[in-house]
């Protein structure tokens, strides 16, 4: 598994078990990540985009040291 994908996996993991998130922020940030593996995004540019869902998701990130 590439480094990028285990990061992939934590993401969606840590989204699905965020407390912070409603529903459809974690809806929609897992729709994203998995649109965005399929086009093979650069890993800076996908950070950057999920950043912008909301704070939480960005906080997220900082949270595992991927911003």
């Amino acid at each position: 598994m590439s480094n990028t994908l285990k990061h992939i996996e934590k993401i969606k993991e840590r989204v699905q078990k965020s407390n912070e998130l409603s529903q459809e922020e974690k809806s929609n940030t897992i729709k994203r990540i998995e649109e965005w593996y399929t086009e093979d995004k650069a890993f800076g540019t996908f950070l950057a985009e999920l950043a912008k869902i909301s704070p939480k998701v960005e906080a997220i990130l900082v949270e595992l040291g991927l911003m």
